[in-house]
């Protein structure tokens, strides 16, 4: 019986109240099978059964075939095509330069000023105790490698990025641009004492980088 007819006192048909009516379901006869563990397969038989039959199917990327995919094959891992631009480690471009060039001179550095300043620490602390000269040679180590480290991984950014900027504009590597390079960063590192620190500077520095220049060549 429907709202409306409630309201208006209609009777409903006695074939819409049958119609109405839900149906009773069949009983369920289903009765499963009793398990039987001489059956079931042990963890041996399981891993060893032809499923696993190829232990390197397992990986994730079982199947895939490497020289099609797109993230191994990017248009960033070509290694850099200006002239003279390889060296000792597969270079990409300035980014590449710039870590593997500040990283290696910046431990090289740091490596040279601990022996510094193992040898300075041992050589004041002679005649002193155990325990003291022990103290007085940590504590020249650790101010003469970081002094030495820090100061060289800063001109190793700043000539790297002059390095880089100079071989894209000229559009190659060569020996002058390592010298150019070398000078400029010696400049601006010791720029703010004046002149003739400045000079000095960026002529240790030129020379260095000429040095490095020329034995890559010759290497690589």
């Amino acid at each position: 019986m429907s709202i409306w007819d409630s309201l208006t006192g209609r009777k409903s048909s006695p074939s819409s109240s049958s119609s109405s009516q839900t149906p009773t379901s069949a009983p369920d006869t289903f009765q499963p099978a009793p398990f039987d563990p001489t059956e079931g397969q042990d963890v041996n038989s399981f891993l060893t059964g032809p499923a696993f039959s190829d232990v390197s199917q397992l990986h994730p990327l079982a199947g895939l075939n490497q020289q099609t995919l797109d993230y191994i094959s990017l248009e960033e891992s070509a290694l850099s095509d200006l002239p003279g631009s390889q060296s000792a480690l597969p270079s990409r471009g300035w980014s590449d330069d710039l870590c593997y060039g500040t990283g290696v001179t910046y431990l090289s550095a740091l490596t040279l000023g601990g022996a510094w300043g193992l040898q300075e620490g041992l050589r004041r602390s002679a005649t002193q105790p155990p325990k003291l000269r022990l103290n007085s040679v940590l504590n020249a180590v650790t101010r003469r490698g970081p002094f030495l480290g820090n100061s060289a991984g800063v001109i190793a950014m700043v000539y790297n990025g002059f390095n880089s900027f100079i071989g894209y504009t000229r559009g190659k590597h060569d020996s002058a641009n390592s010298i150019a390079a070398g000078a400029l960063s010696g400049m601006l590192f010791k720029s703010t004492r004046g002149i003739r620190p400045m000079m000095i500077s960026g002529g240790i520095v030129a020379s260095v980088a000429g040095a490095w220049a020329v034995t890559r060549r010759a290497l690589f």
